[in-house]
């Protein structure tokens, strides 16, 4: 046996084994075979036959056998066809010998039909006779002038065009232009371009289709032209209504193909040099041949459309029809219109070709203004855009060969193409471009321009995508346009110069993060797997494609595309110029405003803070010999410290790294020693750099951290607040807004150290009682190291008030005199906590204060007209302004503070808000300490404008969202202390208590305002005001008594005998408020959920600053208080009895304090019903029954307490008031619920466990089943509930409800209108049971089977189905009830009338359909 070779076989081996196998004989396993190449003609054989034939061309083929050339296919596949074969023709009786001679291409069949052509007829033509021995020799140059190319017909040879030229000089006709009798079928497309020419009729022309091919003989060009006339003659007598109808006929049954084919000899045979205007007869060959028509549509001609419509439509003008004409198409460009003529020896150029010289022209002129039509924006280098009418010159060099040529300005499309372009000045250029327009489209102005989004748009087209690739650029030009957009497309100056202005309010350092709007993932693959298994939020992150990142959220988009190692290079390496540093610290710092886990991301970018640190803030610098340095490297920069305090703002733990890790203490030592003028740098930037660095102390402070430098920067502080007025005072009006600002920091930062030191104490003595439990460690700073201020800044602030009567430095004044309040208010919300606090001393401090200082600037006139601006200024009662705000997108949240200064808004000079937030915070403090100072501050919540201000936000309804949360967030606290200063003075002033009613409102509106981070302000509206007795006036003042006077007075207007519970809602009321503590403490139980973040929010609010965690707000996902919390205990006990399987619930006994619960919680919904109704409003009618309904739901049993069946009983009288059934939706789905039918059919399952026929119940389940509602909850009742029609025994006086509402309009819905007529014949439905639904579907049946509308078949016969039963019914009452019914009526027996005998009409009907049916009988038998 022959063993196969081995890898360790030598040469010789493996020729011994060759010798071996050669000499056995046995088959090779494989064959070497060349296959044919088919691309060389190559025919096939078989392997091994030609193997010597061509050894350059063979290519060794290994085979094995049994295995197939090809892998087989997994699916059969089809046969294949020839497509050729389909084309051919065939006939049944065709015999194969004749088709195969018929097709045999073999050179004798070729000669066998050989047919020499006729040339009798045509004309003989002698060449020239010359005196010259040999003809002329024929030059190059000579040609042109020797015939045009138009006359020969399309390209000829030299020779051709020579003999041509001759023949045209003899006066003889040319070859190709015979007479018509002379032609032969090959040249009659010829024929007919030539008569063409010479301007023909069209009716003399020669045939484009029937070419002759197959006539015999001498005559056959003549029968084709007979043929041809012929045609013409029938088409010239027909109508222009009968050819469209025979084309139309003919486009059916012919093959498409074949139609295309028609076509294109068609196209063929026009001229493509010819003009339209050439055709004397254009329009009447149109309307004669249409399909000429439908043909040229495709083709390419001079005569196109100037105007295209663009893919994309931005400009916003309406969808009306257009009113401009289109403008006739220009003449063709000629010869004699070539700037430059063309000369004989130029090679190619003797051939006028005019689509190639369109360019060449004069730009069209734009559209006219008149046109409605919408078209594509275009822009200008500016950002502006450019009206579609605006006819600018060129030289402004925003003209191009795009689309619309005539059209000036670059599209979106445009601007993206060429931003990747090779040229270098393209990419800058549309960079530049698109940072310009994101700029304006931030600011808003082209929303009332253009239709859609701009930003969105170029979010969706990739910017961000384009943006980074341009980063990458190795062209600086390009990488700092890149730059520029990226700054455009993330950052807004207005935006960060409002939240600089209110960064000295109360609590204005602290800031929501700018997060995208919580969008709901899809969590299907997690699905059913334990939480060990799940994917956390930061892998699902990072599993997610860079695209899917970007398009929920920008920043997270870029941070994931490596943004900031891309960012520090460029500061590193490349060192771009000052605007582009600016540009990269700007984007950096709302990158760190994105969230805390984003500044983190910042602060851990390798290299990248060390690099900000050294070269835009150096401890040390060489001043700048120019106010415009070229570069900024090495100068400190105030967008540097700014991006510090930012990230600073995002927590404690940044903060520390910052002032321990990268040395930023030593920096603000070095900037904050001397006065901005001792800094050698540029006057503004070095005023903004110490605003900066007093601001990221502040920051510091607010954390409890950077202290030590307060002590070590003593001196300068004090020496900068001596400065104060002098400093304004010689300030220019340029500088002075930043000294203001300067003075505004410095004043924050001594607030914080004031708080901070003010903890010293307690957190001293927690050192010592904690017993080794976290406790934060105590400042270096105490009390006794910041007490010495306060003597210095009352001056400062007296002086302030003093200076408002001078018109020069009242701005001025007003701008910083709130920065002083609030100063105040910490200083003294912080000693009344030291163990030094000499009450005596205090309290004549706080009137002194009061008399010298608040009194009389509150009473000052310029304060009186700042206050008259409340409502004006005001975020809550201007909802609906009429301003466009900017453009804002969902993955790019900002505050659109675009254009704040020019419209009305809490942050401009013109506000109160400023002013009297820091007023009401001083008053809250210094009345807590000295209560008999209340009373002085009268005068400020019984002004008109304070109580015009205080009536709107009762009534307001602002919508939250991201734009407006940092302003709503400073109006709720002006709210809040205007609502504290009324809970001090209600009890003790008569005239403030009047108005006690609209203070209740407002903190009952305000509560469901309240946003993340104010937790401790609801919880201290709760405790404080909302279940006041002294804010609810009309528990003591007769309230419940007027209730039961209404109620008495009703029942004798209706004659309306009432549930014996709706008696007694004035006793309910008057229980209500004395049960006022217990409602409360009950609610805040229910609210303890929150008590960490209430906690958290206390801290920030009282300033406890060593315990603040972060300045960062918690995400805005909504506000901190549910708008439907007066429900929450009854949600809470639903919950708790949790739903089971099938969709009914698991109900045990009523758990314990249910009881106690839900009856304080429905003794407020009642309380709020009657007396706060407007308080409610925002809950929808169908939310509030949905919520109540959990009292039947949340137990089995807990609805049939007495006390809770009382409450509920005088919630569903209020519920069904006339004014409110109107109002009251169930085709609306309830908050939080799929739909209101889902929670019906829980509601009818609970009535047949557990209701025991209560009537309570009973009207609860009847309300949805008024005509106007779903028939799917009547169909539930009267198809799966049938059941509960035994015990639904709620009478009509019950009920409360007007019956119409159940009967009118007559039923429609065939399927229920069967069960309704089921339940009355089978007895399942009786008066005695359920006598409402008994009337109803008496009302409805009869309605029904008497009814003379048109119907369908199926209806109809149902009618007479029903009309005969109910006729042959044994039981007579039910009979007589369903035939005799008239009208529902409350007080009669059966809750209806009925008629004494059938009226005629009815009892004509009854007689039809009886004879009707009889008729049908006799025939059947």
């Amino acid at each position: 046996m022959l063993r196969r070779p081995k890898p360790s076989d030598s040469e010789a081996d493996l020729l011994r084994e060759q010798e071996q196998f050669l000499t056995s004989g046995v088959a090779s396993a494989v064959s070497v075979v060349r296959r044919p190449d088919k691309r060389r003609g190559e025919a096939g054989g078989e392997g091994g036959e030609r193997n010597g034939e061509d050894e350059g061309r063979q290519r060794d083929v290994v085979t094995i056998e049994d295995l197939p050339d090809q892998l087989p296919s997994l699916t059969p596949a089809p046969a294949k066809k020839s497509r050729f074969k389909a084309s051919r023709v065939t006939f049944e009786g065709e015999d194969p010998e004749e088709r195969l001679d018929k097709h045999d291409t073999h050179i004798s069949a070729v000669l066998s039909r050989i047919v020499e052509r006729d040339t009798s007829s045509t004309a003989v033509s002698l060449p020239a006779f010359t005196g010259m021995a040999f003809p002329k020799v024929l030059h190059r140059s000579e040609t042109s002038s020797q015939v045009p190319l138009s006359s020969v017909g399309g390209r000829k040879s030299i020779f051709a065009r020579q003999i041509a030229a001759q023949r045209l000089k003899e006066g003889k006709t040319p070859l190709h232009c015979a007479p018509e009798a002379a032609q032969t079928p090959e040249t009659s497309m010829d024929t007919d371009q030539c008569e063409a020419a010479d301007n023909q009729p069209a009716a003399f022309s020669g045939p484009r289709l029937v070419s002759g091919q197959g006539l015999e003989g001498s005559e056959s060009s003549e029968e084709t032209m007979r043929i041809h006339r012929e045609n013409q003659a029938k088409i010239q007598g027909m109508s222009q209504s009968e050819i469209l109808e025979e084309q139309k006929k003919l486009l059916c049954q012919l093959d498409p193909r074949l139609v295309e084919f028609v076509r294109s000899r068609k196209a063929q045979s026009v001229p493509s040099s010819a003009s339209p205007s050439k055709h004397p007869q254009g329009e009447r060959s149109k309307e004669s041949f249409p399909l000429e028509n439908v043909s040229r549509e495709s083709e390419p001609s001079s005569a196109a459309m100037l105007f295209e419509k663009p893919q994309e439509i931005e400009m916003e003008e309406g969808d009306e029809e257009e009113q401009e004409e289109e403008l006739p198409a220009p003449p063709a460009v000629k010869e004699e219109d070539l700037p430059v003529k063309p000369q004989k020896e130029w090679v190619h150029m003797n051939k006028l070709e005019p689509e190639k010289l369109e360019w060449m022209r004069d730009l069209p002129a734009p559209r006219r203004k008149g046109t409605k039509k919408a078209m594509q924006a275009r822009f200008d280098f500016a950002g502006t855009l450019i009206p579609p009418t605006e006819d600018l010159p060129t030289h402004l060099g925003l003209h191009h060969h795009g689309e619309e040529p005539e059209r000036a300005g670059y599209s979106l499309q445009e601007l993206f193409l060429l931003s990747r372009s090779q040229v270098i000045q393209q990419r800058s250029l549309a960079l530049s471009t698109l940072a310009n327009i994101l700029s304006k489209a931030r600011a808003g102005e082209y929303l009332s321009v253009l239709k859609g989004s701009v930003m969105s748009t170029l979010l969706d087209a990739g910017l961000l995508f384009l943006l980074r690739f341009a980063l990458d650029d190795g062209v600086e030009g390009v990488m700092s346009a890149a730059v520029h957009a990226l700054k455009a497309l993330l950052v807004c100056g207005d935006d960060e110069e409002c939240l600089d202005c209110t960064f000295s309010w109360f609590r204005g350092m602290a800031s929501f993060p700018l997060l995208p709007s919580a969008q709901e993932e899809e969590e299907e693959e997690d699905e059913g797997l334990p939480e060990c298994m799940k994917e956390t939020a930061k892998e699902k992150e990072d599993r997610k494609s860079d695209h899917d990142v970007a398009r929920q959220d920008v920043v997270k988009g870029l941070l994931k595309m490596k943004l900031l190692p891309r960012l520090r290079y460029i500061l590193e390496v490349v060192r771009p110029s000052p605007r582009v540093v600016q540009d990269v610290l700007e984007i950096l710092t709302r990158i760190a405003r994105h969230s805390s886990s984003s500044a983190t991301q910042v602060l851990d970018c390798p290299r990248l803070m060390e690099m900000v640190l050294s070269e835009f803030l150096p401890t040390s610098w060489t001043p700048s010999s120019s106010p415009l340095p070229q570069s900024v490297y090495g100068l400190p920069l105030a967008s540097a410290m700014k991006l510090l305090r930012v990230l600073a703002t995002s927590g404690r733990h940044a903060c520390a790294r910052l002032l321990n890790s990268l040395g930023v203490r030593d920096r603000l030592c070095c900037l904050l020693s001397a006065e901005p003028s001792e800094l050698l740098l540029e006057p503004t930037e070095a005023i903004r750099v110490t605003t900066e660095a007093y601001r990221l102390w502040a920051v510091a402070a607010g954390y409890g951290q950077a202290c030590k430098l307060y002590i070590d920067l003593y001196p300068g502080l004090a020496k900068a607040l001596q400065s104060v007025h002098r400093v304004l005072a010689s300030s220019d009006p340029p500088v002075q807004p930043l000294q203001l600002q300067r003075i505004q920091a410095l004043l924050s930062l001594l607030t914080q150290v004031t708080h901070t030191a003010g903890c010293h104490q307690e957190l001293q003595a927690g050192m010592v009682s904690s017993q080794g439990e976290e406790c934060p460690p105590p400042p270096p700073v105490s009390w006794s190291h910041v007490s010495g201020l306060q003597a210095s800044l009352l001056g400062h602030l007296k002086s302030f008030v003093k200076s408002l009567d001078n018109p020069v430095q009242k701005e001025s004044s007003l701008a910083v005199i709130p920065a002083y309040l609030a100063y105040l208010e910490a200083y003294y919300h912080q000693l009344s906590r030291q163990n030094c606090f000499k009450p005596v001393e205090t309290l004549q401090d706080l009137e002194l204060l009061t008399s010298e200082v608040l009194l009389p600037l509150l009473s000052h006139h310029v304060v009186q007209g700042l206050i008259k601006n409340l409502k004006s200024s005001s975020v809550v009662c201007n909802v609906q302004s009429s301003h466009l705000g900017p453009e804002i997108t969902p993955t790019l949240p900002g505050l659109a503070c675009s254009g704040w200064r020019d419209r009305p808004g809490l942050v401009v000079p013109s506000s109160p808000f400023p002013l009297l937030t820091s007023l009401g915070l001083l008053l809250e403090t210094i009345i807590g300490i000295h209560k008999g100072l209340g009373y002085k501050f009268t005068s400020l919540l019984l002004s008109e404008p304070v109580i015009g201000y205080l009536r709107c936000c009762s009534q307001a309804t602002p919508t939250l969202s991201p734009t407006r949360a940092w302003l709503l967030r400073h109006e709720h606290h002006l709210l809040y202390l205007l609502l504290r200063l009324a809970h001090r003075l209600v009890p003790i002033e008569p005239l403030v208590a009047k108005h006690a009613s609209m203070y209740h409102q407002v903190a009952l509106v305000l509560l469901p305002w309240l946003l993340p981070g104010s937790e401790f302000l609801a919880h201290e509206l709760l405790s404080t005001i909302i279940f006041n007795k002294d804010f609810i006036s009309e528990g003591h003042s007769g309230g419940p008594e007027a209730v039961e006077l209404g109620e008495l007075k009703l029942r004798e207007e209706t004659h309306h005998h009432t549930s014996p519970s709706l008696q007694t809602v004035g006793a309910l009321l008057r229980e209500a408020c004395v049960q006022l503590p217990s409602i409360r403490g009950c609610f805040l139980t229910h609210l303890a959920h929150l008590e960490p973040a209430v906690m958290t929010s206390r801290d920030a609010l009282l300033g406890r600053n060593p315990w603040i965690k972060s300045h960062l707000l918690p995400e805005l996902t909504g506000p901190t208080v549910p708008s439907d919390w007066p429900f929450l205990p009854l949600i809470s006990l639903y919950e708790r009895a949790g739903v089971a399987d099938g969709g009914r619930l698991a109900v045990d006994m009523i758990p314990e304090g249910a009881l106690q619960a839900g009856t304080h919680c429905l003794q407020w919904l009642l309380l709020l019903e009657v007396w706060r109704e407007d308080a409610l409003k925002v809950i929808l009618p169908v939310a509030k029954l949905a919520r109540l309904s959990c009292v039947f739901l949340c137990s089995s049993d807990l609805f049939l307490e007495r006390p809770v069946q009382k409450l509920t009983w005088g919630l569903f009288r209020l519920l069904t008031r006339r004014s409110r059934l109107d109002s009251l939706d169930l085709n609306i789905p309830p908050p939080g619920l799929a739909s209101f039918q889902d929670l019906y059919s829980a509601l009818l399952t609970q009535y047949e466990a557990v209701s025991f026929g209560d009537r309570l119940f009973g009207c609860w389940v009847l309300l949805p089943l008024q005509r106007r509602y779903s028939v799917t909850m009547r169909l539930a009742v009267f198809g799966e509930h049938v059941g509960i029609l035994r015990s639904l025994g709620v009478t009509l006086e019950q009920l409360s409800v007007p019956i119409e509402r159940f009967t009118s309009p007559p039923e429609d819905s065939l399927p229920l209108l069967r069960l309704y007529f089921r339940s009355l014949v089978t007895g399942t439905l009786k008066p005695r049971w359920c006598p409402v639904l008994y009337v109803v579907a008496l009302s409805h049946v009869n309605s029904f089977i008497f009814s003379q509308d048109a119907a369908a078949q199926e209806v109809e016969a149902a009618r007479h189905s029903m009309l005969r039963k109910i006729y042959y019914l044994t039981d007579e009452v039910l009979r007589n009830h369903l035939l005799l019914f008239r009208l529902p009526q409350q007080h009669s027996e059966f809750g209806f009338d009925t008629y004494e005998q059938l009226p005629p009409i009815r009892a004509k009907r009854l007689e039809s359909v009886l004879r009707l049916h009889d008729g049908g009988s006799d025939k059947g038998d």
